[in-house]
């Protein structure tokens, strides 16, 4: 099958993909407020995705970008989208009670905010995939599948003051009211239990191939084409070619290019874990 991996920022490189080129988009955008992919001296690391000053300018920024990636399907194409929500906090992605605690001053104040975005209070939780879906939707998406993620291993332990968080969202949206869907056991119900990665492969965030296994098999027709914008260490590209799907995948670090070219000609089995 045929990968193609371009090195560049997405929001540039998506917009030379010809119109209804690919037929499905699975992809997991880098969560708000977590961490940077980029070395501390890249010159593409300010105008990073997830890195913005608010939830609202990363909501901006994703319904742009995913506007392109809507030009490039096919007209009865399929957008699924893995996002994670998070807490208004007093560091760059923390859980609510960082800000309190003194020995992560430096490492705040390195990565991001010390206080709550702007129009926040802190300690709250931000609500980032129903702003997401709701968007996408205003701007002309079909939102036509809310899907849980369950984690059989918590992404965090319980907090002193909530419940630790053991799930994400992945949404199933469609540029047109019909669309190409097949119909198979593992996605006939919006919770899917799926472990969380496995071996990342170096990348900092790993995606389970499950994951996108099972929205290849719903959204992508045998011999079609897969479009990740967030390739990373290119789980998304690995599982299309083994499902014998072609793929085309955007990464912003040349070393997670890299990454996943060797991973996805490597030979390396589907379900050994890997990295979005």
């Amino acid at each position: 099958m045929s990968t193609r991996i371009i090195t560049g920022d997405c929001r540039d490189v998506l917009k030379t993909l010809d119109d209804q080129s690919v037929h499905c988009c699975v992809t997991s955008p880098p969560y708000f407020g977590l961490r940077s992919y980029l070395p501390d001296d890249s010159p593409a690391k300010a105008d990073e995705v997830g890195c913005e000053s608010t939830p609202e300018q990363y909501i901006d920024r994703l319904v742009t970008t995913f506007r392109e990636v809507r030009r490039a399907l096919r007209d009865d194409g399929t957008l699924w989208v893995n996002v994670q929500d998070g807490y208004s906090a007093g560091g760059f992605g923390g859980g609510g009670s960082w800000g309190a605690k003194p020995e992560w001053q430096s490492i705040i104040g390195r990565r991001g905010w010390k206080t709550a975005p702007d129009g926040w209070q802190r300690k709250e939780l931000l609500g980032i995939p129903a702003m997401l879906s709701a968007a996408l939707s205003a701007d002309g998406w079909f939102l036509r599948a809310e899907i849980v993620w369950a984690k059989p291993v918590a992404s965090e332990p319980p907090r002193i003051d909530r419940p630790g968080k053991a799930h994400e969202w992945v949404y199933l949206l469609s540029k047109c009211a019909t669309y190409h869907y097949e119909r198979h056991p593992d996605v006939a119900w919006t919770v899917w239990h799926i472990p969380p990665g496995g071996d990342s492969s170096g990348h900092a965030a790993p995606m389970p191939p499950e994951l996108a296994r099972r929205c290849i098999l719903a959204g992508c027709p045998k011999d079609g084409t897969v479009l990740d914008p967030f390739g990373g260490a290119g789980t998304t590209g690995l599982v299309a070619d083994r499902l014998g799907r072609d793929s085309v995948l955007i990464e912003l670090n040349p070393e997670y290019a890299v990454m996943a070219e060797r991973r996805i000609h490597d030979d390396a089995p589907l379900f050994a874990g890997g990295a979005a």
